[in-house]
């Protein structure tokens, strides 16, 4: 049986070209841990990556183990996401980065219902506390009209990249909804160096 890979099959979603995008994105599902903090110096922010990596790789695996959930197939697990805002009364000059609310995030296939997520939990759990699989949701989003482009280099140079994208978002006649964003890090941050990392910044867009 084939693996089904991300990378190849949804290149829309996850592109990897220098130019920006713009798509409408379907829905999707993901695995979600929300919280608050500077993510260079926050240990719950570590811990929460490594609860998503172990619940996902514990679905994805579930058949080694003789567990077939109804409609599952062999995959590659996909990319840790991130989405990142300001409190709503925020009003600092420049970003203190200890204030950011992050929903970090790692998508799944569609077999993954409330009834997978349930009993991963309940098969994670001699490597997971009850405490950090009560952090864990299982959420549909709908992100809808997005602006895409990929930005290769430490997260501090992301403002070149967001500014290029601002650019070719106006021209084709729409407008960021929000300061909010997501990255969608095709690099493992932990092990890359920051200037081989590549991310995907992502934004909310409308018609102007």
């Amino acid at each position: 049986m084939s693996t089904y890979s991300w990378r190849t099959n949804e290149k829309e979603i996850y592109p990897t070209k220098k130019s920006p995008s713009i798509v409408t994105l379907p829905k999707q599902r993901f695995l979600t841990i929300s919280g608050q903090g500077d993510p260079n110096n926050t240990p719950a922010f570590s811990a929460a990556i490594q609860i998503l990596y172990t619940l996902s790789y514990t679905i994805k695996m579930a058949p080694r183990k003789g567990i077939d959930f109804p409609g599952a197939f062999d995959y590659g697990v996909y990319p840790l996401e991130g989405f990142w805002t300001l409190p709503a009364d925020y009003h600092a000059v420049g970003l203190d980065k200890s204030q950011l609310l992050y929903t970090i995030m790692i998508k799944q296939p569609d077999f993954v219902t409330a009834s997978v997520f349930t009993q991963a939990k309940e098969m994670a759990a001699k490597k997971l506390s009850t405490s950090e699989l009560a952090q864990v949701s299982l959420a549909e989003r709908d992100e809808g009209l997005v602006g895409m482009i990929l930005h290769q280099g430490a997260f501090d140079d992301e403002p070149a990249s967001f500014a290029r994208l601002a650019t070719f978002v106006e021209q084709a006649g729409y407008q960021r909804t929000s300061k909010a964003h997501k990255e969608i890090y095709l690099s493992d941050f932990r092990r890359v160096a920051p200037e081989k990392r590549k991310t995907i910044l992502r934004v909310s867009l409308a018609p102007l």
